[in-house]
């Protein structure tokens, strides 16, 4: 595939640039462009645009290892159930989280959370998990590119996002073949997998729909204000309503706050008259999305009271709070320490397929293995990477950055983060499409498959291979989230 990008004249390349634009306008493969600050003395405050861009996208699908997705692929089912699984050890997350809580506000908060509602007693005993597991191939020196392995960047649990605009990504580089044949370099659409992540996800709340029990109860999707990838959710919307009849209403964490109410017998969600069948969060896994500082209640915003009052209901939740701790960077790294991962995962050929998924991880704790991390990073960082407990892109310290964190933050601070050895992919060529604009570039990927699980409490009822995704960014890019602003949606070529 980088003979085809590099073969073709910037007159071809500027006929699959309008095609694609006209693609993404008509199929919704777009966003809302960033917000316009009111003036330039005051850039915080901004008005949302009421006009759309095309979603940064590749042109052409990047060539990915066949039997690397297959790996992925297989084992999805495995994290989900292990998330579930995490998620009813208290003594595991009080172990995890009760450390992570002295050094980290916001997990602190999810963590109360947490207890608050487990000793009040859990209303809803049934969750649903739409998950996603992150990966970059690594590949060895002297290795073939057939050969490269899947490497676990990490495992999102609350507001995957790209389920839709990941789908469309591959159906327009499937339209681009066939109309244009990518000028005579033809394609094999065979080795273009399918991603049906665009009903999957919508299958998975639909699921949780029937099982709550109550066909005049609505979906509710838990969005952050002026959203700009709402095209991407709205996909999920349609799906609900026109595929399995059931109406989704959109609503903020304050919003929840100030227009919720639970029924005082049953704990059922009623957002104004509408009763909630489930709680979907598109929002809700980072500081910024609790911003008011104005508390009804002593220890809460109206954000966070808002989440509580959901996590307290009926409703069933997706993720339930126990589920967003799960993923936790920390939990990652406890996980593949010795033995950890075998206390949940019973059968050996199933914890070794998970484990060959797993690079490097250190804590950064005041453990043996801790300090010697610490000590390690500061004469040598340059391959390794920095995590704290954040999702959203944008969060990570890379390189010498590490050596400078380290020497800042307190022996108790440095708890809140883990070291990751990091994972050097092969290099590809594309061309990426951003705001109308090409720009040739060398590239890497990653790639995430996504997981729909559904229990009831007492057993499993549905545990899903749900599609997948396929960011791609420039190499001199660390970061690799779209919605940040790093890398674009792309497809998959199998090779």
């Amino acid at each position: 595939m980088s003979d085809l990008a590099s073969s073709l004249t910037e007159e071809q390349l500027n006929i699959l640039k309008d095609a694609a634009l006209d693609f993404a306008l008509s199929h919704g493969l777009v966003v809302r462009p960033p917000p316009t600050p009111l003036s330039k003395d005051d850039p915080h405050h901004a008005t949302l645009s009421t006009g759309v861009i095309n979603a940064p996208v590749s042109l052409f699908p990047t060539p990915f290892p066949k039997q690397a997705f297959h790996d992925a692929v297989r084992i999805q089912p495995l994290f989900s159930q292990l998330v579930h699984d995490i998620s009813e050890d208290d003594a595991f997350l009080k172990e995890i989280m009760e450390s992570l809580s002295h050094v980290d506000d916001f997990v602190k908060r999810l963590y109360d959370l947490y207890l608050i509602v487990k000793k009040e007693g859990i209303a809803q005993p049934a969750s649903l998990g739409i998950h996603r597991s992150d990966y970059i191939i690594h590949l060895n020196p002297g290795q073939d590119f057939s050969e490269a392995a899947i490497k676990q960047v990490e495992l999102n649990t609350i507001s995957v996002s790209f389920g839709s605009l990941s789908s469309l990504t591959g159906d327009l580089h499937r339209y681009l073949q066939a109309t244009t044949g990518y000028f005579s370099n033809k394609v094999d659409l065979d080795a273009l997998p399918t991603s049906e992540s665009i009903e999957s996800i919508a299958s998975g709340l639909a699921s949780a729909h029937k099982h709550y029990g109550s066909k005049s109860a609505k979906v509710m999707m838990v969005v952050q204000p002026g959203e700009r990838n709402a095209f991407d959710q709205r996909w999920i919307e349609y799906n609900l309503l026109n595929k399995h009849g059931i109406v989704l209403i959109r609503k903020t964490l304050a919003e929840v706050a100030d227009h919720g109410r639970l029924d005082p017998t049953t704990k059922a969600l009623y957002i104004g008259d509408q009763e909630i069948s489930v709680a979907y969060y598109r929002s809700a896994y980072a500081t910024t999305d609790y911003p008011t500082e104005k508390a009804r209640y002593a220890l809460y915003t109206p954000e966070w009271d808002g989440r509580l009052l959901a996590e307290r209901s009926l409703a069933i939740k997706c993720p339930t709070v126990a589920y967003q701790l799960v993923g936790a960077k920390k939990v990652q790294q406890v996980l593949a320490a010795p033995g950890q991962l075998e206390r949940f995962v019973k059968d050996p050929q199933s914890a070794a397929l998970l484990r060959a998924s797993f690079t490097g991880l250190y804590p950064l704790d005041h453990t043996p293995e801790g300090l010697a991390a610490y000590e390690a990073a500061l004469i040598n960082s340059d391959e390794l990477v920095m995590k704290p407990q954040r999702e959203g892109g944008g969060n990570n310290i890379y390189g010498k950055d590490i050596q400078v964190a380290l020497r800042t933050l307190s022996a108790e601070q440095r708890n809140a983060y883990i070291l990751m050895d990091i994972i050097r992919p092969p290099i590809t060529k594309n061309v990426l499409l951003r705001k109308g604009e090409l720009q040739r570039a060398d590239v890497v990927s990653e790639l995430g498959v996504y997981g729909i699980y559904l229990h009831s409490g007492k057993q499993v009822v549905r545990n899903d291979i749900g599609g997948h995704l396929l960011r791609t960014k420039g190499v001199e890019s660390n970061e690799g989230g779209v919605a940040a602003g790093f890398a674009v949606i792309d497809s998959l070529i199998l090779v």
